[in-house]
This record gives C-alpha cells, sequence and structure tokens, in this order.
C-alpha cells in the first residue's frame, strides 16, 4: 500500500455522497478510484509503506476526536445547566431538584477526568512518548463521557429536548461520531485488555 496526493481526475475517480443522520458541515463520500494515473512526484514517502505511515496518525486521530467529545459534552451540559435554571414548574427551577442536578453533576465530572485523560495523550505524543493506551483511553472515555452528557441534556430538556429549536437533539446526532469512530469502544477495549493488562487476544 503506497500513499498519494494527486489530481482529483472525474475521468478515473467516481465519488458518491452519503446521507447522514449528523455532522452535516463536512462531506463523507464513497471514492471509486479506476486507473488513476498517479505521477510518482505525488506520492507520499516510500513505495509500499502507506499503511505505516497511516499508522502514525491514529494515536493524535484519536486525541482529536476525544478533545471533539469532550467539547460536545461540554456544549450540551451548558444548555442544560441553563435549561434547568431557566425553566420553572411548580414554582420553583427544575435545576433545584436533585433528579436533574446529579446527572448533571456527574457528567461535569466525568468529562473533567476525561480531558485529563486527553490531555495525558496529547503531552506524551508532543513529547514523542509512546501513547496508544493513553490515546485509546482518552477516546474511550471522552466518547463515553460526552455521549451520557449529550443524553442527560436531552433528558433534562424533557420533551423540548426533541424539538430542534433547543439543540441538544443535535448533540446526540453527533456525539455518535467520537464513539463510533475511528474505533469502537469495543476494540478499545480489547486493546486495553492485551497491551495492557497482557491479556491472551481476544479476536
Amino acid at each position: 500500500m503506497s500513499l498519494f496526493y494527486t489530481d482529483l481526475n472525474r475521468q478515473y475517480v467516481e465519488l458518491r455522497e452519503i446521507d447522514k443522520m449528523g455532522r452535516k458541515a463536512v462531506d463523507s463520500n464513497q471514492v471509486f478510484i479506476d486507473g488513476l494515473p498517479v505521477p510518482v512526484a505525488d506520492r507520499i514517502g516510500e513505495e509500499g509503506r502507506g499503511f505505516e505511515y497511516i499508522l502514525h496518525g491514529m494515536n493524535p486521530e484519536r486525541i482529536l476526536i476525544a478533545a471533539e467529545a469532550i467539547g460536545l459534552g461540554r456544549a450540551a451540559l451548558n444548555r442544560a445547566t441553563r435549561y434547568a435554571n431557566e425553566r420553572i414548574v411548580f414554582n420553583r427551577p427544575i435545576g433545584q431538584n436533585q433528579a436533574i442536578q446529579h446527572p448533571l453533576a456527574e457528567s461535569w465530572m466525568a468529562l473533567q477526568a476525561a480531558e485529563l485523560m486527553v490531555q495525558r495523550a496529547a503531552w506524551k505524543y508532543d513529547h514523542g512518548e509512546p501513547c496508544g493506551a493513553d490515546a485509546n483511553a482518552a477516546k474511550y472515555l471522552a466518547a463515553e463521557a460526552g455521549f451520557d452528557a449529550c443524553q442527560r441534556a436531552v433528558m433534562t430538556h424533557g420533551g423540548y429536548g426533541y424539538a430542534k429549536e433547543y439543540h441538544v437533539e443535535r448533540y446526540l446526532r453527533e456525539i455518535m461520531i467520537p464513539r463510533i469512530a475511528p474505533i469502537s469502544p469495543q476494540l478499545i477495549l480489547c486493546y486495553i485488555a492485551e497491551k495492557v493488562l497482557g491479556l491472551p487476544k481476544s479476536y
């Protein structure tokens, strides 16, 4: 496998956009390449080392996705908190009820803890230290904390959480990407079990 960066010649390349439930700001496409001539000057690195080069980008990708999940979770938590303070039911803000307070407080703590793992993984990567376990753990913890925060934001809004007007339904859709990509939570657990804990490979 080799990497290249060349002109997109529609004579040899077909793109088919994938309609998605979220992430509308960025297109996702199926790409079909048939007989595309690629000049040697457009090759990235040495021939046959493409997969090796891709591996070098996986840890920073996980760290970036983790940071995105933290941001999404915080955006959802901020909207939920504001709504909980403003929404008055039976002459008191719903945020005065512990059933509303406690899940939001848990999400704040989980997001804070996940951010520390993101910072740890980023620091190791920046300093050239092995960071595979940290990057995977950061992605896992941030995605789960972000998902919980987005889901709780919808629930805090009650029926309004389903309405586009309040944005939290959008956050819930968007947080699915950090949970799914670029690696599933199950594969991260397998990685940690094998590479960190020394357990036998399960797949």
